[in-house]
């Protein structure tokens, strides 16, 4: 039996779709909501961030729960860090931790989502690194202060918002407490900052 031209197209066009889908890479998967409502469980979040109208130290769960971009709550977490680890010292409780993977589950819980971000200006995020005064403890190619690792060495921190949320959520309780002894203001983040000194980093790092 003779196939018609226009079947004998299709098919052919099924057959390359799929052998194009067998020799690409699957997308990673997405932290589902419930992977990161039980982070924010376990890391004992609901201590201070609590459902609005009940008792809570910190902002309510709500507004943590919001729209938002990735780096946007990045940001978000960094001007955090001073109140909460007041909070947790007052209680004798310790910092929590938070890997890359539980982060990347927090954010999707708190409704952040990297497509919410705007792109990256790395002029302005050159702009925003002296601005926030980060070289008077961090160098940058040599230059300015001594805190290691240098912010132009290639860094997988970079990469994406859950990794770089993740290592400053290690790194700012230190960084906080050096601010508050050289009596220097701790740095605050807002609108497309955090994206844009990320995306300079990450250009300088690339160099």
């Amino acid at each position: 039996m003779r196939m018609s031209p226009t079947l004998g197209g299709m098919l052919a066009g099924l057959l390359l779709c799929a052998a194009a889908d067998a020799q690409s890479p699957s997308p990673a998967p997405t932290p589902d909501l419930e992977a990161g409502r039980a982070v924010f469980a376990a890391k004992q979040c609901g201590r201070c961030h609590q459902a609005r109208g009940a008792v809570g130290v910190g902002p309510a769960l709500e507004d943590l729960r919001r729209p938002q971009g990735e780096m946007e709550l990045a940001g978000r977490l960094w001007n955090h860090v001073p109140a909460m680890a007041a909070a947790l010292g007052q209680n004798g409780l310790k910092w929590p931790e938070i890997s890359a993977t539980e982060m990347a589950a927090l954010m999707t819980y708190l409704s952040a989502d990297s497509r919410r971000d705007p792109a990256p200006n790395p002029s302005q995020g050159q702009v925003t690194l002296i601005r926030k005064g980060c070289l008077k403890c961090h160098s940058l190619a040599g230059e300015g202060g001594r805190v290691q690792p240098d912010l132009a060495a290639r860094r997988t921190d970079y990469q994406s918002a859950p990794t770089w949320a993740a290592a400053m959520w290690t790194h700012t309780p230190r960084m906080a407490q050096m601010a508050r002894e050289q009596g220097v203001p701790y740095p605050r983040f807002s609108g497309s900052e955090m994206t844009n000194l990320v995306g300079y980093l990450r250009t300088t790092a690339r160099r």
